[in-house]
């Protein structure tokens, strides 16, 4: 069930360099979120910027949500000079979240940059509902922009790091990463990040066989699905229409859904 709340801001981070963590006190949206979801923030007091942000979740905690977003824009610039005890108007939660296969032999998370905002708390959610860690593998371009790698190893995952520049961990690329560790089909990987990625981490995970679920990056301009603004094509055809809405049928999509082909990501297969 959705609210719309005015939430006070708890706590504000800069995290890397132009990425922020934002910590609000959402108790009433905290109870329904799951790993996954977003939430729509109206960043701004009069008309402009006139749509609402979305964000993922970062952590669900008892009392309120936190935030992770790179500064992009105005609106995220106007989040990341917000002042503690500021409140912004927040609609959540929203979309589909992550499944949790419960019978899956290993849980592997691929994270590309800014990607990573919504797998602490898909990973805190994999420890409560199975009772071991998942495996992570973050990539970035540079050692000062990989992010939430300390939180990861504090919850006990084990994480593997992967730097176009081989600052940090194995100069590669995220997918490079997860073939090494070789999934099969008794594993369940959850993958967020530039679309590319996500097309040959799909590919990947159907050639070995494992279950692929993807969390899909997209403009918004209502968060529930009414202003069609963010359809991408789809493998499946639905009362004569073969597109999907980020925001209402995902942001979360088994990776087999999406028609990747269709958005000139063939090459990466």
């Amino acid at each position: 069930m959705p609210f719309i709340k005015n939430c006070r801001v708890l706590v504000r981070h800069e995290v890397a360099p132009g990425h922020y963590r934002l910590g609000l006190r959402a108790p009433e949206i905290a109870r329904e979120a799951k790993p996954g979801q977003f939430c729509m923030i109206q960043v701004a007091q009069g008309f402009h910027p006139f749509l609402r942000r979305p964000m993922s979740f970062e952590r669900i905690f008892a009392d309120g949500v936190s935030i992770l977003f790179k500064v992009e824009g105005e609106g995220t610039r106007i989040l990341a000079d917000c002042a503690p005890d500021q409140e912004f108007s927040v609609q959540g939660p929203l979309g589909r979240g992550f499944p949790l296969d419960m019978e899956a032999e290993r849980h592997i998370i691929v994270a590309g940059g800014i990607g990573v905002a919504p797998f602490p708390a898909l990973a805190e959610g994999i420890i409560r509902a199975c009772g071991r860690a998942p495996e992570v593998v973050l990539a970035a371009r540079s050692q000062d922009l990989l992010l939430c790698d300390k939180e990861f190893q504090q919850m006990g995952c084990a994480v593997h790091l992967a730097t176009d520049d081989g600052s940090v961990g194995d100069q590669a690329t995220a997918v490079e990463v997860l073939e090494r560790l070789a999934p099969a089909s008794g594993s369940c990987i959850y993958a967020c990040g530039p679309m590319r990625m996500l097309a040959a981490t799909a590919a990947l995970a159907e050639r070995l066989d494992a279950a692929c679920f993807v969390s899909l990056e997209a403009q918004m301009a209502c968060g529930d699905g009414a202003c069609l603004g963010c359809v991408v094509e789809s493998n499946f055809e639905n009362e004569g229409e073969q597109m999907v809405r980020v925001c209402a049928d995902g942001p979360v999509f088994d990776a087999k859904t999406i028609h990747w082909e269709a958005h000139n990501y063939a090459a990466d297969r």
